[in-house]
């Protein structure tokens, strides 16, 4: 058999439609993961009446799961019915371990989809003369912006921009267990760059490919009366837990500059994404084991300015080692500063109760928490009333007690209605006005956020602008507005899925030009109060040098105008 021949086979073999599992199976698949969502997603109202999507109606998604004659094209349809929630913490994923890269990322920068990192081990420059800066036009004949819309549902993440980013990740990054036809690459891509220069030309650029592909779902008999113990529920104070496989990709574009020649990271993620200033005298590199932030100070004319990164809400070294971290940044912030920078950038969230503790570090006074809309189920009746007999037992103040039998009765009374949801209520303490920690910083603060500032990373900057305690300077929080569990999704197609299990609610309504006035963060976010934008050719080019004299200029101003 000559080697065209056998080519010839194998590829008719990959495009034959794949099926082994049985109509009546997806049919209980779907169903299953409706029911899912049906019992257990906190923002199902917000979701039809604003974003326009209602999870319950599930006919047309099962009339076209009858249509489908591929396993693959199946899972397909299980990440398209949850990306319809448009929810950034909500999706569908496969354990797929198969994986295809382009050698180089793209961003969005000025609206244009721009390279911005190139591995020279897969992309030596002598073959391929690319530089950081130059314009991705188009992938296989298909433009840019063709290609945001066909991979929109595995990039969702809670507001356009967001999400447009991460499609655009998604063109040179293909990992299967998001994107369930992702096996079906050719060996190569025709690439079409613009140069800096004007130039436009084509490279035949390889897919490096790694991990096993799967082409079809597993046969199983259907079982008959028998049911499948669901999979554990993880910690209620989470907003999101580590990352999956499939985040990797995208993960690794947030929290890393590659150098050009070498693929060195030079930003990793618990540094920021720009140069510090000329002048900046660095207190923690973020290059340590040890560190849990990156922090410094510089001087503004007569000012001395702090600067804190908070990288994420789950610090690898735990909650205790990190706050002990941050209680002597912030006592030496406090007593050699006149105000301070808080970079909160590109920071995916992590656990409630971090979030909360590094907020009573930065407000002297007693302030309002972000509270949860919680959609209870039976075994968060039962944790909220483990806390409520724990509280009694302790002897607990008359007050602490009062205030956890509350919100147990709320749990309690949202759980038996029909999809009952809890009022805003605290998901770590008896009451969601919080004391100042015994370390707090008093002096004017201004956060950075950007539209990859998501969940905690919602939160923080939400808690602190309510209560009036920070200027935020960047753009719209991504709006992931809930904390969420880990589920099994589907049997079958072997479907695991995140469910968002509230609404983070706000200290006050806030309007926008495109939601009705709402306390909500969920897809509406944290809006800055002053603009500023890092995604643009300059900032790539000159290491966010445009964007540090942005904000430094604005900080200086506010910390004149509030010491």
């Amino acid at each position: 058999m000559t080697a065209r021949l056998l080519a010839f086979l194998l590829t008719g073999v990959l495009a034959a439609p794949a099926q082994n599992l049985t109509p009546e199976q997806r049919a209980a698949d779907l169903k299953m993961l409706a029911a899912l969502y049906a019992k257990q997603y906190g923002p199902y109202e917000w979701k039809r009446d604003v974003i326009g999507f209602d999870l319950y109606d599930l006919r047309p998604w099962l009339e076209r799961a009858e249509r489908i004659s591929d396993d693959i094209e199946f899972m397909d349809l299980l990440v398209e019915y949850v990306a319809s929630l448009d929810d950034a913490h909500d999706v569908v994923s496969f354990p797929f371990t198969f994986s295809a890269t382009l050698g180089f990322t793209a961003d969005l920068y000025d609206g244009r989809a721009l390279i911005d990192t190139i591995s020279r081990a897969s992309l030596p420059f002598s073959q391929y003369p690319i530089s950081i800066g130059d314009e991705l036009v188009s992938v296989d004949g298909i433009a840019v912006q063709e290609w945001i819309q066909r991979l929109w549902k595995y990039s969702t993440a809670a507001n356009p921009r967001s999400t447009a980013r991460n499609a655009v990740a998604r063109i040179t990054t293909r990992p299967q267990s998001r994107i369930p036809w992702a096996f079906r690459l050719g060996d190569t891509a025709q690439v079409v760059i613009r140069h800096a220069n004007g130039e436009v030309r084509t490279y035949t650029i390889p897919w490096v490919k790694t991990g096993a592909p799967v082409t079809e779902g597993g046969p199983v008999p259907s079982p008959f009366g028998r049911t499948a113990q669901q999979s554990r529920a993880v910690s209620l104070l989470e907003y999101e837990d580590s990352l999956q496989p499939w985040q990797r990709p995208i993960a690794e574009l947030l929290e890393a500059r590659i150098d050009d020649t070498s693929m060195a990271v030079i930003n990793p993620g618990l540094r920021p994404i720009f140069a510090m200033p000329q002048g900046f005298q660095t207190r923690l590199s973020g290059n340590a084991a040890t560190d849990s932030f990156f922090s410094g100070w510089w001087r503004v004319d007569e000012l001395r300015v702090g600067f804190i990164r908070i990288p994420n809400m789950s610090p690898s070294l735990g909650t205790t080692a990190a706050l002990q971290q941050f209680d002597r940044e912030i006592a030496w912030m406090e007593e050699n500063t006149d105000g301070l920078v808080i970079d909160v950038m590109r920071n995916p969230g992590g656990s409630v109760l971090y979030v909360e503790n590094l907020c009573q570090r930065l407000m002297p006074n007693l302030f309002r928490s972000i509270g949860f809309e919680l959609r209870p189920t039976a075994s968060e009746v039962a944790s909220f009333g483990a806390t409520l007999d724990s509280a009694r037992r302790s002897n607990l103040p008359d007050y602490m007690i009062a205030g956890y039998e509350a919100r147990y009765n709320d749990v309690l009374t949202a759980y038996r209605e029909n999809r009952g949801r809890t009022g805003p209520i605290s998901l770590t303490q008896h009451s969601l006005w919080l004391e100042p920690a015994r370390t707090v910083y008093t002096k004017p603060i201004v956060v950075l956020i950007d539209e990859f500032s998501a969940s905690g990373g919602d939160a923080f900057p939400a808690t602190l602008q309510d209560n009036q305690r920070a200027l935020l300077v960047g753009m719209r929080t991504m709006g992931a507005g809930g904390n969420v569990v880990d589920r099994n999704g589907t049997w079958y197609a072997e479907a695991s899925t995140r469910v968002t299990r509230s609404l983070m609610h706000r200290r006050y309504e806030i309007a926008t030009p495109e939601f009705p006035s709402t306390p909500y963060i969920e897809n509406v976010g944290v809006r800055p109060d002053v603009e500023l934008d890092y995604m643009t050719r300059e900032n790539l080019l000159q290491n966010g040098r445009p964007f540090v004299e942005a904000f430094t200029a604005i900080a200086a101003d506010y910390i004149r105008r509030n010491r």
